[in-house]
């Protein structure tokens, strides 16, 4: 899906801003979260490299956002069957160059999930960096994923999208304690809960 850009002399100034925006909010993630620090110093040297990393043409390894989409009542997640990996995962996808990582992984969660009145919110939630195989002829490489939360509107129905081969929602103390899920997904269920209960 293409997006309108901005015009050639206010794209410096734009991916200049949105990259140190990134790049305090990377900061700021690893002092709110000290066990992840050296994965987000990782993110922040990522965002310095020469070739544009939010470009998934940037085989060596590229950014990438999600989402831990939560029902509104705060006990569910809504999880996609992905075609791809043929695992329950959290929705998400390439940048495509966009900066705006918060908006990328609302856009996916919108575009995968069909939910409508879903909104993100502030900061970081979960870094994770996640290898992916050799797939019809592009080589394995790194996706760096930056995961957002999204909370769910009052209307929680879904439409499956091509990406997905099922969506649900589930309760999200399964996915923190089930040992079926990606231990990614796992540990962010884990941390929403943890927030959920120190901020009912």
């Amino acid at each position: 899906m293409s997006h309108p850009s901005a015009p050639d002399s206010e794209r410096p100034a734009a991916v200049s801003t949105a990259v140190q925006i990134l790049a305090d909010a990377f900061a700021d993630f690893g002092v709110r979260h000290p066990i992840q620090q050296s994965l987000a110093s990782e993110f922040i040297d990522l965002l310095g490299d020469a070739e544009d990393p939010f470009e998934r043409a940037r085989l060596a390894g590229h950014f990438t956002a999600s989402a831990l989409v939560v029902s509104g009542d705060g006990t569910r997640t809504l999880l996609t069957h992905h075609r791809k990996l043929g695992m329950w995962l959290q929705p998400g996808g390439h940048a495509d160059g966009d900066r705006d990582l918060a908006r990328v992984a609302l856009r996916e969660t919108e575009e995968e999930t069909g939910l409508g009145g879903v909104t993100v919110r502030p900061g970081i939630f979960d870094l994770d960096r996640h290898w992916i195989p050799e797939r019809k002829g592009v080589p394995g490489h790194w996706h760096y994923d930056v995961r957002y939360l999204v909370r769910a509107g009052a209307d929680e129905s879904f439409a499956i999208s091509e990406e997905s081969l099922a969506l649900a929602w589930r309760p999200i103390i399964e996915v923190a304690e089930g040992e079926a899920h990606d231990a990614s997904l796992r540990r962010m269920a884990q941390r929403w809960i943890e927030a959920r209960d120190r901020h009912p």
